[in-house]
Order: structure tokens, then sequence, then C-alpha cells
């Protein structure tokens, strides 16, 4: 019996892939527990589509992705903060505010677990971040905190 694999199964199929298999294992084990559909010409056209449409949309969000990196790598970003006597801030300079100067700034929206922050950043001076992005993009952001 020809099905098509909606997980990966170890020794047997990729998810997507489509095989033919014994008709009592996919009976009695694949389609019962939701593992892979009986390959019909529609259900692989359908699946075919679907992998096209996945295609073209992590190109796009790749050429997003780049342009996002390439606008924020190197750049700086200025934070002014409140001081007290010994040069340290009376609040650390947290990630969602760091993620909201970066979007009123540069327009790029980013998450906060993209941000990746060494130490806390609760002294006067500069301070090197780096945003992760998808696909394995890196940049590398100054955060310059100066007293209010």
């Amino acid at each position: 019996m020809k099905v098509i694999f909606l997980q990966d199964i170890q020794g047997t199929g990729k998810k997507g892939e489509v095989k033919n298999v014994a008709d009592g294992y996919a009976r009695n084990f694949l389609l019962k527990k939701g593992l892979a559909r009986i390959a019909t010409k529609n259900a692989v056209t359908k699946m075919e589509t679907e992998v096209k449409k996945k295609v073209e949309s992590s190109e796009e969000d790749l050429v997003e992705q780049q342009g996002a990196a390439s606008k924020l790598d190197g750049a700086e970003i200025e934070i002014k903060g409140k001081v007290c006597d010994g040069g340290t801030l009376y609040a650390a300079i947290s990630a969602k505010k760091i993620v909201e100067i970066i979007k009123k700034q540069f327009g790029v929206v980013i998450k906060q677990k993209q941000l990746k922050i060494k130490n806390q950043i609760k002294e006067i001076g500069d301070h090197d971040i780096v945003i992760q992005f998808e696909h394995g993009l890196e940049s590398d952001l100054r955060v310059i905190v100066s007293s209010e």
C-alpha cells in the first residue's frame, strides 16, 4: 500500500515521503496512529503544492531576514537611564526595551529571545549584543548607555 508519511519514522520513511509499505503495517499502525495517510492522486498533488508553498515562503523569509540582519549589523542604539553614585543604573536595561528601540529606530521587528546578551546591562558605557536570526544569520549591535 502506498502511503504519505506525516512524520519521520525511523527506519521506515521521512515526513512528506511517498512509499510502499505492507498493507497490515499501514492499516494497523501508520494510519491508526496518524503517522501516515493513503497516497491517493489528490493527496500526493496536495502534498506537492504544500511543499512548493513552504519552499517559496522560506525563500521570501530568508530574503527578509537577510535585509533585517544587514540593516542592524554594526548599528548603534542609545539608551538613557537613571544612574546612582557608582555609575551603575538603578534598573538593568531589559531585552524588551532594546527590542522596542530597535523597532522604533530601524523598523525591524525581532523577538526578545533573539537577543544574546552576555551580561545584564547595568552600567553606563558601550555594550555589544548579538541578534540571532533564522537561517543562521547574526548581527552585532552596540548598545550605548548614558545617564539621563
